[in-house]
């Protein structure tokens, strides 16, 4: 099994595990509602205690995963690789994703973290696609997988399964391969 590197630095950042000391700042962030505008609810403080146990299972279980993002040794958010777990046409899959405090919007990180989180997919993994995707009303989410580098897929729209808001469940998905990829 080929292996995430534990650590990774940007120009801006730092990505890292998660550790316990995270988990206040990562539990605020998925209580907020700017945060969390597409998502169905912002979390409660048992749904992200539980989040932080999965993402600390997915490094465990398959080499990979989501890491914290530091800016200025301070907890930003999070980004990195997941797998999800319901179904649609382009599943399974290995996606990414995001989530920063909304103080720290606005700066970059999430582009710049994203090209090393998907230059470390397809250079160390050697994963074949990467996909993102977003409620389609999510204009910044996409706007960033955009800037990524990553291409619309032929499908316009999907619904999300897991999603029952009307509002929120059409989703746009995106995809990025080791040839499409801007660390090229």
């Amino acid at each position: 099994m080929l292996i995430a590197p534990s650590e990774i630095l940007t120009s801006n950042g730092r990505l890292r595990h998660m550790v316990k000391g995270d988990l206040s700042a990562f539990s605020e962030m998925n209580a907020d509602l700017r945060v969390m505008e597409f998502f169905p609810r912002p979390w409660s403080l048992e749904e992200s205690h539980a989040a932080f146990e999965r993402i600390e299972i997915g490094f465990a279980e398959r080499g990979f995963g989501i890491y914290a993002l530091e800016f200025k040794e301070e907890f930003a958010g999070i980004i990195g690789l997941s797998v999800p777990i319901f179904e649609a046409y382009f599943t399974p899959c290995v996606e990414i994703l995001w989530r920063l405090l909304p103080r720290f919007w606005g700066k970059g990180l999430v582009s710049e973290a994203g090209a090393a989180v998907l230059q470390m997919a397809f250079q160390t993994l050697r994963m074949p696609e990467i996909v993102a995707f977003a409620a389609s009303k999510n204009l910044r989410s996409i706007h960033v997988m955009e800037r990524l580098g990553m291409k619309r897929d032929r499908q316009e729209y999907f619904e999300h399964p897991a999603v029952t808001d009307v509002h929120l469940q059409q989703h746009v998905l995106y995809r990025a391969t080791q040839r499409l990829s801007i660390a090229e």
